[in-house]
């Protein structure tokens, strides 16, 4: 066997291990493209608007107009005032909703909490936005109170808000209600509200009561990742913000034959066609069963912690489970992601009660 063959050999095998006890990280890892794989010997750029139809035709615009028309419709709009794109991650996404936020109202302060996601502020740095961090509850949410405190002090700048619907290590949801009623209370004539829906994004849609972060929910733009919930072997995401404000930034470029109305240029092809295939197989319905499941799991972890007297807990909604810190050891054999003295699992579709089980093997006696 040729040295390359050997060694991508042994790190298959590698990963696959690896992958057997991944808990704390929000990647999913039950799918199957290999009705795709074709695809795959092809070249497929999505460049420009997906809306476009210019010259260059190797691309897979139809199947991302779809994904964005489902993501779309099981958040809620109003009017059809939609568009988005499917982006390399939720970083991207959330660049996107403050760069329209930006060009919309320049004189303006971003919002977020201090357990917003760690691209933020990096984000907000290189599109050189001020920004205040807003503090947070104990269970993870921005604090409502001290938002309205700080924007009272801020009155002659727009306040454009990143909220977090799902933060990253406690699953928790800021409230889009909550941040317009202080909007609403300090009679700021505009304002501007981004959702990094990361994880919850396709949590939220498929329980009943959850709150809304949508077009309709009179958010203006958000971001969902596509490797998390809906399931992909490569880092990818979906943006979506009110189609009149996008309008506002396009500009045509003739080369392409198309708005330049996203981030990048050239855009991988193959991503908005593996969800568009997620999506497909899965449905509404599918994906509502899949969540069930995973909340179910998020339960069986905390039912079974209490009986050994280690209290676990997860916001409602959540899939992420909030854990004691445990070892190194620990850490490093199941992949915990860790916060200082507290650590969480990530109940996703392939993590299953039966792994959960020997997980809590390896906590408890490592607890005691």
């Amino acid at each position: 066997m040729e040295n390359y063959q050997r060694r991508l050999k042994e790190f298959y095998t590698y990963l696959q291990a690896k992958t057997e006890r991944m808990i704390g990280y929000p990647s999913n890892q039950v799918y199957d493209y290999s009705e795709l794989y074709d695809f795959f010997k092809l070249s497929i750029n999505n460049l420009g608007d997906p809306l476009s139809n210019g010259p260059f035709k190797v691309k897979a615009h139809e199947f991302e107009k779809e994904v964005i028309e489902f993501v779309a419709e099981i958040t809620g709009v109003a009017d059809n005032n939609f568009w988005g794109y499917v982006t390399n991650g939720g970083t991207e996404g959330n660049m996107y909703g403050l760069y329209v936020a930006r060009e919309m109202y320049p004189d303006s302060i971003v919002y977020y909490s201090e357990e917003a996601h760690y691209s933020i502020p990096k984000v907000l740095k290189l599109l050189k936005m001020p920004s205040i961090a807003i503090s947070t509850n104990s269970n993870g949410e921005m604090d409502l109170k001290d938002l309205k405190n700080v924007l009272q002090v801020n009155r002659t700048k727009v306040p454009i808000f990143m909220a977090t619907i799902g933060t990253t290590m406690k699953g928790a949801v800021d409230s889009v209600k909550g941040i317009q009623n202080c909007v609403r209370e300090l009679a700021f004539p505009n304002h501007y509200i981004h959702c990094d829906s990361a994880l919850s994004g396709m949590i939220l849609p498929f329980c009943e009561t959850a709150p809304g972060f949508g077009i309709i929910d009179g958010v203006h733009s958000f971001s969902i990742s596509g490797h998390k919930m809906f399931g992909s072997p490569m880092p990818c995401g979906v943006v979506v913000a009110k189609k009149d404000y996008v309008d506002r930034i396009g500009s045509s470029i003739e080369y392409i034959g198309a708005l330049d109305t996203t981030l990048s240029g050239s855009r991988n092809g193959h991503t908005p066609l593996l969800l568009w295939y997620a999506i497909k197989k899965h449905g509404f319905e599918g994906y509502k069963t899949t969540v069930q499941g995973c909340l179910a799991v998020a339960d069986h972890i905390i039912d079974e912690l209490a009986k050994h007297d280690i209290k676990a807990w997860r916001n409602k909604f959540s899939v992420t489970v909030i854990i004691p810190r445990p070892s190194q050891h620990i850490i490093d054999k199941w992949q915990i992601a860790i916060q200082n003295d507290i650590a969480h699992i990530v109940s996703m579709p392939h993590v299953t009660k039966e792994q959960i089980d020997l997980f809590i093997i390896d906590y408890v006696k490592d607890m005691t």
